[in-house]
């Protein structure tokens, strides 16, 4: 068991198979971590998910009337449906009856949400989806953001990218002085279009990060680089894409292995390894993406999120609080506000 204390909100009735796997992986959660479950939705449907009528004691269902649908416009459901399972969940946080929140449903209503019920963080203009990749490197992950909260980008919105993406890299997932890099069309720093130029000279000038330059496309995956920052236009490109890739790969190792007697026995041989890559390769390994720059602990999971992803997503949320993500920002802002001024 880990530490107990952490409370996490968990919107139960958002993503494609919810409320069942939402609520087998809390289950998971609950019994190997320690974190305390609040599982918010319609009652009814979370306690007919539940495995027994014991396991009923493990977890808090925190009641809501709705829910906000994948095709609704996010900013304008949320706001009429203002007890919608995402809604009550995030209001448990700003309450303080909860230190995190993960949603598997719809992501921009999940954003639209935080921000009108958390708000930002002081010093953060727009806040980032930061997810994690794997590298070339085992064990070595690289940190993108943002992946799709902000279509278009000013330089000084990278430059803060640059910052929570740092804090979160080194608290989080445990890198020592964090190289940042900028995704550019090339590596000299004259390159790129006039926010890119003007990003990487604030990027640069930035005390608080340790920013090596321009990231090249080649370089995303080569481990170079523990945080990169982009729009989230292009790193909602570069998300879909890598995702892709991995099922792609996935696939021909499949239709690669020799079939028949000597086919089973190569690929039993083989097991530990193929299980290997595809932990580094799937994304259910980190069971979704971080919501930083608003003043809450925010996940938001993929809409096909299955238990094993619902587990590693709250796992890395109480991680999350654990270090002390949120506060370790606002310090970075505060020192770099001082020293500026």
């Amino acid at each position: 068991m880990g530490s107990t204390g952490v409370r996490i909100a968990i919107d139960a009735m958002g993503g494609d198979h919810a409320p069942g796997e939402i609520v087998a992986g809390a289950l998971r959660a609950r019994e190997e971590l320690g974190v305390e479950v609040l599982l918010v939705g319609d009652p009814q449907q979370i306690e007919a998910a539940l495995p027994s009528k014991t396991s009923l004691a493990l977890v808090e269902i925190v009641p809501a009337q709705d829910a906000i649908a994948m095709d609704e416009e996010p900013l304008t459901a949320v706001r009429r449906k203002p007890k919608a399972s995402i809604n009550v969940a995030m209001d448990l946080v700003k309450q303080q009856k909860a230190d995190a929140v993960f949603s598997a449903g719809h992501s921009g209503a999940a954003m639209a949400a935080a921000l009108l019920r958390l708000g930002r963080l002081p010093g953060i203009d727009r806040p980032a989806i930061g997810t994690v990749f794997p590298t070339i490197i085992a064990g070595k992950p690289v940190l993108i953001l943002d992946v799709g909260a902000n279509v278009d980008c000013r330089p000084k919105f990278l430059e803060q990218f640059g910052v929570m993406g740092a804090a979160y890299s080194q608290y989080v997932l445990g890198t020592t002085e964090p190289k940042v890099g900028l995704l550019n069309i090339g590596e000299e720093e004259s390159k790129g279009n006039d926010a890119a130029v003007k990003a990487h000279q604030l990027l640069s000038e930035n005390s608080q990060i340790n920013f090596i330059g321009n990231a090249e496309g080649r370089d995303v995956l080569s481990g170079r680089f523990d945080v990169i920052v982009c729009d989230g236009f292009t790193g909602n490109v570069l998300l879909k894409f890598a995702e892709a890739v991995g099922g792609v790969i996935l696939q021909i190792l499949r239709e690669e292995l020799p079939q028949g007697l000597n086919g089973q026995i190569g690929t039993a041989l083989l097991k530990p390894n193929l299980k290997r890559i595809k932990q580094r390769m799937d994304h259910a390994e980190h069971g979704g993406a971080l919501l930083l720059g608003v003043a809450g602990v925010c996940f938001i999971g993929h809409g096909s999120s299955q238990a094993p992803s619902i587990f590693n997503a709250i796992r890395m949320a109480k991680e999350a609080v654990d270090n002390q993500v949120l506060q370790r920002i606002q310090t970075q802002y505060q020192i770099l506000h001082r020293e500026s001024s």
